[in-house]
């Protein structure tokens, strides 16, 4: 069998692969391998062939990369948690506030200091690990 079959059926097994991952960085790969498949049909010798598909992947990733970094993804800037109830466990002297939310205990501050302390607040904003709480539900765009 000719080497560029190889190459191809090479090609062919990683697209199936990138079917199950999803990532396009073996799509990256196949190209490349199908890129030496395409200069061992030409007739380029074996050191042309390994060289043409590493610049490929290499190129190929390095496109893929850039792409993905100017990417903003709509879910990642989208917190499902703003605006949901939770339930004040207990105030602290200074403010703050322990507060049940998602079958955990939170700590919580408010995002004005005008706000009634009440037992049921929203969530305004999340910062690290605490939530800001408001007395308003608010509604995400």
């Amino acid at each position: 069998m000719e080497i560029y079959i190889y190459w191809f059926l090479l090609a062919l097994v990683l697209i199936g692969l990138e079917m199950a991952t999803g990532t396009f960085y073996l799509l990256m790969v196949a190209v490349a391998m199908a890129a030496g498949g395409l200069a061992a049909l030409l007739g380029a010798s074996m050191a042309w062939q390994l060289t043409l598909s590493a610049l490929m992947v290499m190129a190929g990733t390095i496109f893929l990369r850039r792409w993905k970094s100017t990417q903003t993804s709509e879910a990642s800037s989208t917190n499902l948690d703003i605006g949901q109830p939770v339930r004040v466990i207990k105030w602290n002297d200074n403010g703050s506030a322990r507060v049940f939310y998602r079958g955990a205990e939170w700590d919580a501050e408010l995002e004005t200091a005008g706000i009634l302390q009440s037992e049921t607040l929203y969530i305004a904003a999340v910062r690290g690990s605490g939530l800001i709480l408001t007395n308003r539900k608010s509604q995400q765009p």
